[in-house]
């Protein structure tokens, strides 16, 4: 286990600061001011989008229960779903790989933390290849922006290039052995990691991929809240490709640059400075901050009240 000292209560906290105090001078000084956009999160239209963010925490738990299930470790639906979302408390870490620690705390029949390491190394791939595949209609409109061709055959040609890396990168583990064996025995959870991949995966496809959709639906609905009319898979594409660019960066929870990325790509869209700002700066505070926040409430109930998480 984990000792005490090595919880990074200390890093989320100077995350915390630093992110609230970053978002209140871009609003202020380039996004005419917070008051507005932030209304927004107290309407109706906020509530539908944060059930839409709420139903991307839930598919994503189910996901999370299946491989746990594999380590052996059966829960309850409830229980899977409120233990999966308190590791979300460890998101603003780099790479977010805090949330590595959701296998590890539990305070029964705790994950190894190579066997923890596994599930989350599943969950990345299984997010990036989703995230991948939504962002195709975006880098096909920014690929015609700098080529000239229609969007419609840059997407074509995107998805046959995706297509056939998808199948370099399954020939290569697929067939060549001595690498495979030389990965699985420098890295032995990648061997466990790829174990949980093969365990049912039309069914965590459809989970992450569903999962990654009612967010770029809660986005859209954002779109149209603060007045830019953007298509939905405009949208959904756009915030997929901010999601990709974050987790490339390795910063925590992507901060700064996912919010770079979605701020430009909304500005080539026709978003002005003050839209383009508030729309992602609502979007970070319903999709990250709300699971950062309701991490944090399942984080305290399951160590004080049920007892089966422990922090020492």
């Amino acid at each position: 286990m984990l000792t005490r000292s090595r919880w990074p209560v200390k890093t989320l906290l100077v995350v915390l600061a630093a992110t609230l105090a970053a978002y209140a001078l871009v609003m202020q000084v380039w996004g005419g001011g917070a008051v507005a956009p932030l209304a927004l999160l107290w309407s109706w239209s906020g509530l539908a989008m944060a059930l839409l963010c709420g139903f991307n925490f839930v598919l994503r738990g189910l996901r999370w229960r299946l491989w746990m299930a594999h380590q052996g470790r059966h829960f309850s639906l409830p229980v899977a779903l409120r233990l999966y979302v308190a590791g979300y408390t460890f998101t603003p870490t780099p790479g977010n790989v805090g949330e590595v620690l959701r296998g590890v705390m539990l305070a029964r029949q705790p994950l190894t933390l190579a066997q923890s390491l596994s599930v989350f190394g599943a969950e990345r791939l299984a997010d990036l290849l989703c995230l991948l595949l939504l962002c195709l209609p975006a880098l096909a409109w920014l690929t015609w922006l700098v080529s000239g061709q229609t969007p419609l055959n840059t997407l074509w040609a995107l998805m046959g290039v995706a297509a056939v890396a998808l199948a370099g990168v399954y020939g290569v583990w697929r067939w060549s052995t001595p690498m495979r064996i030389y990965l699985l025995k420098r890295f032995t959870w990648l061997n466990d990691a790829w174990t949980c991949l093969t365990l049912r995966p039309f069914y965590w496809f459809a989970l992450t991929l569903c999962a990654w959709l009612a967010q770029g639906v809660a986005v859209w609905l954002i779109c149209r809240a603060l007045a830019l009319d953007l298509p939905l898979y405009t949208a959904t594409s756009v915030y997929a490709l901010a999601m990709v660019a974050g987790a490339v960066s390795t910063l925590p929870a992507g901060l700064g640059s996912m919010e770079a990325t979605q701020i430009a790509l909304l500005a080539l869209h026709g978003a002005t400075a003050a839209q383009a700002i508030a729309i992602t700066a609502v979007t970070r505070i319903l999709t990250l901050w709300l699971a950062v926040a309701t991490g944090v409430i399942a984080l305290a109930y399951s160590v004080a009240v049920s007892k089966d998480i422990r922090l020492s």
